[in-house]
C-alpha cells in the first residue's frame, strides 16, 4: 500500500500459470482445488506430499479418507493434529530446519516462536519474549477482542429516524428531519443491500427505499432534510499515535460510526486517500438515494447534508433499519485484507459491548482486556492503537503464538470462527501473491499467516500442520530491517514453508 509505513500489501492472485508452478504433486492439487471450492480451512485438509516420482494423471488414484469431502460440515470445534499418533517435532530438528532461512537481508533482526498447538510446548525459540513492533499483526489481538467481546454472529444496525420540524403544523404538509443513525457498520453500501457479501451488506440504496415506504405509508409528502447522527463514536476521531503521512496516503482516516466501503471512495481502489468525513460522504450517499426514491412519492430532497447536534429525541420514530454483516464475516475481511479502518472500528465496537466509549483509549485497554480474560500474558505489551499502524505498539512473538493458539484449539470456542480469515499463502488475501517461487512455492495452500509490513518492520503469524500431521502454531517478526530491502518477506516465508515440510519427530 501507499504511504510511509503501510499495512501489509499483497492483494493479487497468483495467474494460472503460477498455480501450475505451485501444484507439483495430485495430491496437492486436490487440496488446493478443495481450498478454492470450498473455503475449508486449510489446516484441516492438508497433509504431507508425496514424495518420488509424479503419479500418472491416468493411474487411477485412491483419495485418502482424510481428503474427501465431509457428507456435512459442522461448525468447527479446533483444529486438532490429523492423526493422533503424529508426533512432537523435536527442537533441535526445528531449529536446523529454521536458522539457515530465517536471516534478514541488511540490518535488523527477527525473534521467532513456534509451538506445539496441542500441548504448547515451545519447538523454537529466537528472542520470543522480547517485545517488538508487530505492524498489523496487532489486528489477530484486535480480531479475538471482538469475537468476544461482541460475539461472532452479532450484526451491527444503521438506522434511519425522523421528527417533525419544530414549529409544523402538519405532520402531511411539514419538512421532516431524517436522521440517518451510526451503528457502526462501516462497510456500508452505496447502493441495494447484497447479502451474499460483507462489504456492501447493507445498502443505503435499500435503506432509502425502506424509508421513502415508510413516509409514504405515514401520508407524508414534502420536502426531506437528511442528518446525520455520528455521535455514537466519541473522543478523537484519529490515533495521535498515528503518522499524518499515512493518514494523508489513506491508510486510515478520522474514525466515524459509519462509513461507506470502509471508508473508500472506491471499494477497488485501496491505495487511495479516504475520505475525511466518512459520515458525512454516508449522507450524502443516502440523501441521493433517497431522491432517486422518492421522486415517485412526491417527496424531494433538501440539497444539504447537516450532522445532527445532539441525538435524536426518544420520542423520534424509526423509519427504517438495515443491518451489518455478522462480526465474523467483518473479522475475516479484516484479516484477509488487512484493513487498518475496520480494525479500529472493531477495537471500538468492543469497547462499546463491554460498556466502554467508543474512544481510542478504551479500544485498546478493551482489546487488552479481553487478552487478559482469555488468560494471555499481557505483560509489557503496548497498544498504541488496535490496527498496527502505529509504531509504539509492543508485543512479543510469545504473545502472539499464544494468541493462534487460542484460536486454533483454546477453550473459547468463540474463536474459531477467526479461522477462516487467515490468509491462505500464494492463495487469497495478502498472502496471495507469495509463496509463488522456488524456496516456498511447497508451502503454498498449507500456511495460513496474518501479514504485517510497516517500513522497517515485517511480521507473519499463524499456523500449518507439518508433514507428520502435527499442528503448529507460530510468529515471526522482524524490526530495525532495512528498508526496501527485497530478501525478508520471502525469508519469512521460506521459514513457515520449512514448518509445513517438517519431518521433524
Amino acid at each position: 500500500m501507499s504511504g510511509t509505513r503501510g499495512t501489509a500489501s499483497g492483494r493479487g492472485r497468483p495467474s494460472t500459470g503460477k498455480l501450475s508452478k505451485l501444484v507439483r504433486s495430485w495430491p496437492t492439487l486436490l487440496i488446493t482445488v478443495l481450498l478454492l471450492a470450498l473455503a475449508i480451512p486449510a489446516g484441516l485438509l492438508i497433509a504431507p506430499a508425496l514424495t518420488g516420482p509424479a503419479r500418472s494423471m491416468a493411474q487411477p488414484v485412491q483419495t485418502p479418507a482424510w481428503q474427501l469431502v465431509p457428507e456435512r460440515l459442522s461448525v468447527p470445534q479446533g483444529i486438532d493434529p490429523l492423526s493422533s499418533a503424529a508426533p512432537v517435532p523435536v527442537p533441535a530438528d526445528v531449529a536446523a530446519r529454521l536458522d539457515p532461512v530465517l536471516k534478514t537481508d541488511g540490518g535488523g533482526s527477527f525473534t521467532a516462536v513456534v509451538q506445539d498447538a496441542a500441548t504448547g510446548k515451545i519447538l523454537y525459540d529466537r528472542e520470543g519474549a522480547a517485545n517488538r513492533i508487530p505492524a498489523s499483526n496487532m489486528k489477530l489481538l484486535t480480531a479475538v477482542a471482538a469475537l468476544r467481546g461482541i460475539g461472532p454472529e452479532e450484526r451491527f444496525s444503521t438506522k434511519v429516524v425522523a421528527e417533525p420540524v419544530a414549529g409544523a403544523t402538519s405532520a402531511a404538509a411539514a419538512t421532516r428531519s431524517v436522521v440517518l443513525v451510526g451503528g457502526g457498520d462501516v462497510l456500508l453500501g452505496a447502493g441495494e443491500s447484497a447479502a451474499d457479501k460483507v462489504l456492501g451488506h447493507a445498502g443505503l440504496g435499500t435503506l432509502a427505499k425502506l424509508t421513502v415506504d415508510s413516509l409514504r405509508k405515514g401520508g407524508f409528502k414534502g420536502q426531506v432534510q437528511v442528518l446525520v447522527d455520528d455521535s455514537l463514536f466519541t473522543g478523537p476521531a484519529l490515533n495521535p499515535a498515528w503518522s499524518a503521512d499515512d493518514v494523508a496516503a489513506g491508510e486510515t482516516a478520522p474514525l466515524f460510526p459509519l462509513a461507506l466501503n470502509s471508508a473508500r471512495f472506491d471499494p477497488a481502489d485501496t491505495t487511495a486517500p479516504r475520505p475525511q468525513d466518512s459520515a458525512i460522504a454516508a449522507g450524502e450517499a443516502f440523501a441521493a438515494g433517497l431522491k432517486a426514491a422518492g421522486a415517485a412519492a412526491g417527496l424531494t430532497v433538501a440539497p444539504a447534508v447537516v450532522r445532527v447536534d445532539g441525538k435524536p429525541t426518544a420520542e423520534a420514530k424509526v423509519l427504517a433499519e438495515v443491518q451489518s454483516a455478522t462480526v465474523n464475516q467483518q473479522v475475516d475481511l479484516m484479516l484477509q485484507t488487512s484493513d487498518n479502518y475496520l480494525a479500529e472500528t472493531l477495537g471500538r465496537m468492543t469497547a462499546l459491548a463491554g460498556g466502554q466509549p467508543a474512544t481510542n483509549e478504551s479500544a485498546k485497554a478493551a482489546v487488552l482486556a479481553q487478552l487478559s480474560g482469555l488468560g494471555i500474558p499481557t505483560e509489557g505489551m503496548v497498544a498504541a492503537d488496535v490496527s498496527g499502524l502505529a509504531l509504539a505498539n509492543q508485543v512479543s512473538a510469545r504473545q502472539f503464538s499464544e494468541v493462534v493458539r487460542a484460536i486454533t484449539n483454546g477453550k473459547d470456542t468463540r474463536l474459531r470462527a477467526a479461522l477462516a480469515g487467515f490468509p491462505v499463502a500464494g492463495l487469497t488475501g495478502t498472502l496471495g501473491d507469495r509463496y509463488i517461487d522456488e524456496s516456498t512455492a511447497e508451502g503454498a495452500g498449507l500456511v495460513r499467516a496474518k501479514t504485517g509490513t510497516l517500513n522497517t518492520v515485517i511480521a507473519l503469524s499463524g499456523y500449518v500442520v507439518d508433514a507428520d500431521g502435527r499442528l503448529l502454531v507460530f510468529s515471526f517478526i522482524g524490526n530495525g530491517l532495512t528498508p526496501g530491502a527485497k530478501g525478508n518477506k520471502p525469508a519469512l516465508d521460506a521459514a513457515a514453508t520449512a514448518l509445513a515440510g517438517c519431518g521433524c519427530s
